[in-house]
Order: structure tokens, then C-alpha cells, then sequence
């Protein structure tokens, strides 16, 4: 009986290998339900990532770094079959030391080129910009532009040409002080050697504000006023007080108009920019602390701040379609002038939000500035839809006390990143208040999440697609205090069962089509990092419930902000198409267009009309083949083939019952012919 048993175990052993070696599915790169480091996936050990863009135009997220000189620049590829990044090409390098890298189309032919920002002395920011090779890589020879203060310039469409120009503070010539300025975008492809900007007064009426933009700063370009029309948000200081001033897009002609302005409060940090509670505003979130250590970066008394942009509703019943009070679902990029926020800290205002830091741990607290840097880096609160739920979710940077003392002279301090979960507020849930009334509360997420919580040498952190596979992923850059590199990669392998959808504006390069070089070869224009576009959706769950929730592209380029070219979001657990998705530019005579029956889980690919037309929108819907797609078809080929033996042995029973019934007739005698 023994033998029996080993001989039938070898035989179950031998075809278990035989069906895996048959397999036509690889296994899973990642598995468990949770946080799962990657590993650098082929950087440089001791380089700092400073930009995401697109550089060989396949849609994958590629990245650009620089050495510990911080004058070396290397540019990235991923590689989907090896899952890592490889180098496009020799780094290359630059004649002063690097402050900044802003990706950009700038000369509109498709590909991605290079804003390399230098700071010289304690005053001027020198600005280059590294034009893209036919070969895919960057053309040596650099180019130089204007300069500007040392507070460096925000990027923007400013007159909807679709092109990208700049806004920032020139020197002054003389013992003035510095005067705001556009970089306009005058390039011209057909002269021999084009000027890239011209220098212009800005087109609103900033000399007549009160505004001192604040250094660090914390400018963008989206929309805010709700008609998908990119506004310019700026943060100003008057005798240390902080505060904000929002210039409208007016859609009836050139220029920009004061909107809205309103106090931050003291020791506020970087403005990060979401739709945080899925309402299809952009809203406000910031770190603030009564004070900030100089060489530790690290905050004292902090809160995590979020600004909720008050606007019309969206009407969520068919009965509320005709009130003049919400908003239509196909009626989303309508202008609310109307629009507010409210930093009153009272009970009865619930737009207003402040999380202590200290609730995640009581000796917590934040860092909000990256010192290892040179110069430093202010640091925002990352904000990424990790659950696919349609909210976003919050990733600090939280501190806390060595075991060998407190904060001060001496004491260590850990730096771990945090997943601040969005969910609905209840009682004791931090974000809510005491009867447990508010927008969203955020929990810290403990479970599934060790892979961060072993870092403890974070010094910024961001979020991206790896491998494009419909997940928002963690990159974690790090000092090196624990000898793992300067940066680390961590995976999203959370099941969710959710959608999402990914989208991308193009400037319209090559007039809107496949743009061509002079060797006749053709190529796909998405290496274009374009700043300004908008996106508002409406879409059902489960339940029937409809929302709306509003994603910017690009709307921060300033001191690191690392944001992807394309626009992410999740659309939560629905069973429908997306009822309605408004797609916004930049162009003031067709700023729009309203999508319908948008296939989820797929990447969009939009060309705005043509410059001076109101038709012609170009559109391509790239779906992702996901890793059920195998066994779908597995299913569907057992199932055929099944089906075909169940016709076939039918066919035959028929054939033969026909044989029979043949062979009945030619012996059935008929007595009538007798």
C-alpha cells in the first residue's frame, strides 16, 4: 500500500508540473493584499527624481533625475516587459546647479523637452530649455530664456493659444522691485532662429493688488469658478500674513479678473488642489504649523487644513432638474460666480476642515520642508485616489521622536509616510467634528501597510500609475539614513473592486494628427505634459446615486510638484458607463466638450478643435487589458468548444435517427399499389 501511495503522489507531482509548465498565464509579479515595496526598479541609487513626463510617446510614465551634484541629468524610460526603468539615453550635463525641471512641450511638436531651472546667487533663477532629439533624446545644445527671481515661475496657457508659457517675477533693472512678468510662447518652427518667449506685462490688473507673491509659493492654473476654464491661483503675503487671491479666466475676452481672495492661516504650507469631498469642485489642502525647524524641516503644532470650493450643487434627482439651485449632470461647466471659500473655524461651517497631526499619534507631527535639498524643497500633503473610491486619500509625511529623546538638539526623528484614508464622518473619526458632522473624515490606514512603515527616512513622497495597470502607486524619496537607496517604489496591490479612468488633453501638435519627421517616420504626440486641462464626470454607484467630481491636469509645476502628465481618478464601484464627461481646455472659443457613455477602466486621449474653430475635437479611448482578459478568453474557448461537441454528438444522434427512419421507408410495403 505504501508504494501504491508513492507511486500515485509522483504522478499527482509530475502533472502538476506538467500543467505548469503548460500554463499560459505568468503569475503575479505581487501578491498580497497590501502595500508591497518594489525596489528602485533601475535608478540610480543616489539620484533625486525631479519630473514625470512621457518621453518616448508609448504612455508610459517615464522620469527624469538628477546626480548627488545636482548638475547631472539622466532621463528614464519604463520598460513594461522588464517592469522597471531603463536609461533613454548617456546623461547628459548641465553647466549650473539644478533647482528645478519642468517637462513641457515648448517648441509643439509633440515630444517632451526640458526646463532646466539653475539658481544663481541668492536672486536670479537662470532658465534653459533642452529641446527633444529626432532620436528621442535632448538636444545638447541648450537654450537659454530670461531669468527670473528666485521664486520660480509657474507654467500656464495664458492667452489659450494652447501653448505653454510662463508667469513669474523679473529682476529689476534698476533698485526697484521686481515686476511680475508672462513668458508668452512665441515660438516659430518656420524661422531660422526663433525666440522661444517674449517677455510681456501680465493681462490682469495684479500692480493694482496688494499681492506680494510669497516665497515659497504655492501658484497654479486650473479652474475654480466651475466652467473648465483655467484660472491662475496665487498666494501672496503682507506683513507675514498669509493669504491667497484667485484671477478668473474670462471667457469673453483676453485677460484675467479678480474673483476671489481670502486670509490663510499663519504658518499655512504648499496648497495642494483636489476634489476631496466628490462634489465637482476643486477644493484646498495644506499643512499649517505654528513653526518650522530650519535644519530638521520639521513642524511644530501642525494640522492638516482642507478648504472646501462652495459651488451650485449637482441636482441628484430627476425632481430637482429645473431648480435653479444645483446644477443639471449635463449642464456641469457652467460658470458659478458665486463661488467661496470659507476659512471661518466654527461649527457651524463645515467647508472648513483642520485636522490636528497629532491625532494620527501624540507625538506626531509633519514635515514640511526637505532641508536635504540645496536649496530646500517645501514639501505639499500628496493627494491620490489609492482606494479607487472616488475620494482622495492624503500621504503626509508624518515625524515623530527617536526612542533617544525628544525633538530638539540630539534627538532623532523618524520621517515614515502615512495613508490617510478618506471615509464618510462619524464620531472620532479625525476631519469630523464632535457629533460626527462634516465632509470626509481620514482614518490612518495600520493594515497592509508595513512596507512604509519600516521607512523611516522619508523626505518626500508622490504619486503615479506603474505600468500603467490602474492603480495609483507611492514613489518615496529618502535621505539614504538607512542604507536603501534614495529611492523607493511602492506597489498598490490593494483589490479593489473599483473603477477608474485615466485622461490626457494634448496642445494639438502636427494640426491634431500623427506628427512626422523629415525621415518620413511618424509618432504618436503624447510626450506633451499640458497644463491647464479639466475634467468634471457624473456617474451612478450601486445604489443609483449620482455624483460629480472634478480632476485637474497638470496644475503645479513649481518646486518639485511631480505631477503626472495625465489626469487620474477613481470612479468607485459603479455597474454603468460615465454618464457625462466634460473635458475642458484651455481655448476660450471652444473650451469644452461633454462626453457620453465613457467606457470605465480605460485611458482617453483627447485633441482639442482646431485654434479659431468650435469643431473638431479628436478623441481616442484606450482600453486596458487587464489580467481577467486570459481568463475570459480561456472561458470562452473552453465554452465554445464545449458547445461544439454537445452540436456535434446532437448532429450524429440526428444523423443516425434519419438513417433509421431511411431505412423504415424502404421496407414499409404499400398495400394500396397491390
Amino acid at each position: 500500500m505504501g508504494s501504491s501511495f508513492v507511486q500515485h503522489s509522483f504522478l499527482i507531482f509530475a502533472l502538476a508540473s506538467y500543467t505548469l509548465a503548460v500554463w499560459p498565464f505568468p503569475p503575479k509579479r505581487f501578491t498580497g493584499n497590501s502595500l508591497v515595496e518594489a525596489g528602485a526598479l533601475g535608478l540610480d541609487p543616489k539620484s533625486r527624481l525631479v519630473a514625470f513626463g512621457d518621453l518616448n510617446g508609448d504612455q508610459f510614465t517615464d522620469v527624469i533625475t538628477i546626480d548627488e551634484d545636482q548638475r547631472t541629468i539622466t532621463p528614464y524610460i519604463w520598460n513594461h516587459d522588464s517592469f522597471m526603468f531603463e536609461k533613454s539615453s548617456s546623461p547628459f550635463r548641465h553647466p549650473n546647479k539644478i533647482s528645478n525641471i519642468v517637462p513641457g512641450d515648448f517648441n509643439n511638436d509633440g515630444r517632451l523637452d526640458l526646463l532646466v531651472m539653475s539658481q544663481k546667487g541668492r536672486d536670479e533663477n537662470v532658465m534653459a530649455i533642452y529641446f527633444s532629439s529626432v532620436d528621442g533624446t535632448f538636444d545638447s545644445s541648450l537654450v537659454t530664456i530670461q531669468s527670473s527671481t528666485d521664486l520660480q515661475p509657474m507654467v500656464l496657457d495664458s492667452n489659450g493659444d494652447m501653448k505653454i508659457d510662463l508667469l513669474g517675477l523679473v529682476p529689476s533693472t534698476g533698485s526697484g522691485n521686481p515686476s511680475l512678468k508672462i513668458w508668452r510662447n512665441v515660438w516659430n518652427e518656420t524661422s531660422n532662429s526663433p525666440p522661444v518667449f517674449e517677455l510681456i506685462d501680465p493681462i490682469f490688473n495684479y500692480n493694482d493688488s496688494p499681492c506680494k507673491l510669497s516665497q515659497p509659493h504655492s501658484n497654479a492654473f486650473l479652474d475654480f469658478d466651475g466652467d473648465c476654464l483655467a484660472d491662475v491661483f496665487l498666494t501672496c503675503e503682507i506683513a507675514d500674513e498669509p493669504f491667497f487671491q484667485i484671477w478668473l479666466n474670462s471667457p469673453e475676452g483676453e485677460g484675467y479678473y479678480l474673483g476671489f481672495e481670502g486670509k490663510l492661516p499663519r504658518g499655512s504650507g504648499r496648497i495642494t488642489f483636489a476634489d476631496m469631498d466628490r462634489d465637482g469642485t476643486i477644493d484646498m489642502v495644506f499643512p499649517s504649523c505654528t513653526s518650522v525647524d530650519g535644519s530638521t524641516g520639521v513642524g511644530k503644532d501642525c494640522m492638516i487644513n482642507i478648504a472646501y470650493n462652495q459651488q451650485l450643487p449637482l441636482c441628484t434627482s430627476t425632481t430637482s432638474l429645473n431648480d435653479k439651485k444645483c446644477r443639471r449632470p449635463d449642464a456641469l461647466c457652467v460658470r458659478d460666480p458665486d463661488f467661496r471659500f470659507d476659512f471661518t473655524e466654527n461649527s457651524s461651517n463645515n467647508a472648513f476642515s483642520r485636522i490636528p497631526v497629532t491625532s494620527f499619534g501624540s507625538e506626531s507631527s509633519l514635515l514640511m520642508v526637505d532641508t536635504t535639498n540645496d536649496p530646500p524643497i517645501p514639501l505639499p500633503i500628496r493627494v491620490g485616489d489609492l482606494s479607487l473610491d472616488g475620494f482622495p486619500d492624503l500621504i503626509p509625511i508624518i515625524t515623530t521622536p527617536t526612542s533617544g529623546g525628544v525633538f530638539g538638539i540630539g534627538a532623532g526623528i523618524n520621517r515614515t509616510p502615512a495613508v490617510l484614508t478618506s471615509v464618510p464622518c462619524a464620531r472620532g473619526i479625525p476631519g469630523c467634528s464632535a457629533d460626527g458632522r462634516g465632509r470626509r473624515g481620514f482614518q490612518h490606514l495600520t493594515s497592509g501597510v508595513e512596507a512604509l512603515q519600516t521607512i523611516v527616512d522619508a523626505r518626500s513622497v508622490a504619486v503615479l500609475d506603474l505600468d500603467e495597470d490602474g492603480t495609483l502607486d507611492i514613489l518615496i524619496q529618502r535621505t539614504g539614513e538607512q542604507q536603501s537607496g534614495s529611492t523607493t517604489f511602492i506597489h498598490n496591490n490593494f483589490f479593489y473592486d473599483a473603477f477608474f479612468l485615466k485622461a490626457m488633453v494634448l496642445n494639438r501638435p502636427c494640426d491634431g494628427g500623427l506628427c512626422t519627421l523629415e525621415n518620413g517616420t511618424r509618432y504618436q504626440p503624447f510626450g506633451i505634459s499640458y497644463p491647464g486641462a479639466s475634467y468634471k464626470y457624473t456617474v451612478q454607484d450601486t445604489s443609483g446615486r449620482r455624483s460629480a467630481a472634478q480632476v485637474p491636469q497638470l496644475p503645479q509645476t513649481s518646486y518639485h510638484s511631480l505631477h503626472t502628465p495625465y489626469a487620474f481618478f477613481g470612479l468607485g464601484r459603479t455597474n454603468n458607463y460615465i454618464e457625462n464627461l466634460f473635458v475642458g481646455s484651455t481655448k476660450k472659443d471652444d473650451t469644452y466638450i461633454n462626453m457620453e457613455g465613457v467606457v470605465p477602466n480605460s485611458k482617453l486621449v483627447i485633441i482639442p478643435s482646431p485654434p479659431g474653430q468650435t469643431a473638431g475635437w479628436k478623441r481616442e479611448l484606450f482600453l486596458r487589458p487587464g489580467a481577467w482578459i486570459p481568463w475570459v478568453t480561456l472561458t470562452v474557448i473552453i465554452s465554445t468548444a464545449l458547445l461544439a461537441v454537445i452540436v456535434f454528438v446532437l448532429h450524429l444522434n440526428e444523423k443516425r435517427a434519419d438513417e433509421l427512419e431511411r431505412r423504415r421507408a424502404s421496407h414499409h410495403i404499400n398495400f394500396d399499389a397491390l
